[in-house]
């Protein structure tokens, strides 16, 4: 296990904080606070223990190279914000002559923001001799972004090998809400496995059958599992190529004791456009000229019965294409029901991934659930049963 801000003394030292900063903008303006706000928590800390934080982070994808469009200087008035209106300093660079006369310059308990990490390719190639650069602004190293734990870049592993390094509070929070829902669940265990195409989740659902006791399958991945059961889905988005695949997670499934569940009806219609004309079907009958777009009124209902009898829950996925009414029926009323067993004490509920994320926005409940990560790639990784990178350094330090 890691060591946090608990462990660690702290008399003025420079301590580097590895943050998320990799917001939503839109015309230079940040449109989503919110791994600006899982970060705080941190940086409030460490400033109030008079340490001279020093904060860096990527933004977006420059290819090692600078991109205005892509400053971190726009995301220095939101973080002060964020604070609670304690001065957030900003410099050019993240490593330099410029970056040392700035940390040179902090007071204890001030906190200064480093430019785009990205914008110097030896960040991604996790470069030794970047690293100790920018291992040279701190006394201690903070990781506080579980989001890029899964890249071995030189900001989240090659650093630590040249300073102490420890996890910052976000990092603590997001590791015990996976391990509490994965790695010691309480049980029963349901997983809801959404989204466009099997393709993208073929390695998550192949570990979770091993952890779980009831696997959900839904959104327009669950056409190819339906295919593969013989019904026909008429004009649906579909993998055929996946067929054998499928059918290979549900003997999976079988042999390693977990209950998979697919729909057994279906919203369908034949255009995918708010308002238009829907009929709810069994899954083997599926109209030739239609395409299912969320599970039916009969498969909602099965599923929140049985998570009423489940103790932990792990969402991944929305269940049908909720950015378009009337296909969000099924993921806001299953959303709204976990959420309503999660405040009520009866459900410990994680969720992640951005589409997840906007579904649980959309109905309402981003708050009610147990944990939300923001991670993305991080939280798929986590989910498949890999080894992170960025959690290995920290074990290891």
């Amino acid at each position: 296990m890691f060591k946090t801000l608990d462990d660690i003394e702290i008399n003025g030292d420079r301590v580097i904080v590895r943050g998320d900063l990799n917001v939503p903008m839109k015309d230079g303006k940040v449109t989503d606070a919110t791994r600006i706000e899982r970060l705080a928590p941190t940086l409030r800390e460490l400033s109030d223990r008079g340490a001279r934080v020093v904060i860096m982070a990527h933004f977006g994808r420059p290819k090692g190279k600078t991109v205005e469009a892509m400053s971190l200087r726009a995301v220095v008035a939101p973080l002060a914000d964020v604070l609670e209106g304690r001065p957030v300093s900003f410099v050019g660079d993240c490593v330099g002559t410029a970056a040392k006369r700035a940390v040179a310059a902090l007071e204890p308990g001030a906190l200064l923001l480093l430019e785009n990490l990205r914008f110097h390719p030896e960040e991604e190639a996790n470069d030794g001799a970047f690293a100790a650069e920018l291992a040279s602004l701190g006394d201690f190293y903070v990781n506080d972004a579980f989001s890029a734990a899964h890249r071995a870049h030189a900001s989240t592993e090659a650093i630590t090998h040249l300073l102490p390094a420890i996890a910052g509070r976000s990092m603590q929070a997001e590791c015990a809400a996976l391990s509490k829902a994965l790695e010691a669940p309480a049980r029963p265990v349901m997983a809801i496995v959404g989204g466009a195409k099997v393709s993208t989740k073929l390695e998550i659902l192949a570990n979770l059958t091993r952890r779980v006791d009831q696997l959900v399958i839904g959104g327009a991945m669950a056409n190819t599992f339906l295919l593969a059961q013989g019904c026909r889905v008429g004009t649906s988005l579909v993998e055929p190529a996946l067929v054998d695949e499928a059918r290979s997670i549900l003997e999976r499934a079988e042999k390693d004791g977990s209950t998979l569940i697919l729909p057994i009806d279906a919203t369908v219609s034949t255009a995918l456009e708010s308002g238009a004309e829907t009929r709810d079907v069994g899954v083997d009958e599926v109209p030739d000229d239609c395409m299912i777009l969320d599970i039916g009124p009969r498969t909602t209902s099965q599923l929140m019965a049985q998570l009423a009898s489940c103790s932990t829950l792990l969402w991944n996925g929305p269940l049908g294409v909720f950015e378009t009414p009337p296909f969000d029926r099924g993921t806001v009323e299953v959303a709204r029901h976990a959420a309503a067993l999660t405040e009520a004490g009866a459900l410990m509920s994680l969720a992640g991934g951005g589409d997840t994320i906007a579904a649980l926005r959309h109905s309402g409940v981003m708050e009610q659930f147990s944990y939300v990560s923001t991670a993305g790639g991080a939280f798929l990784e986590w989910l498949e049963g890999r080894s992170l990178p960025g959690l290995v350094a920290l074990e290891a330090n």
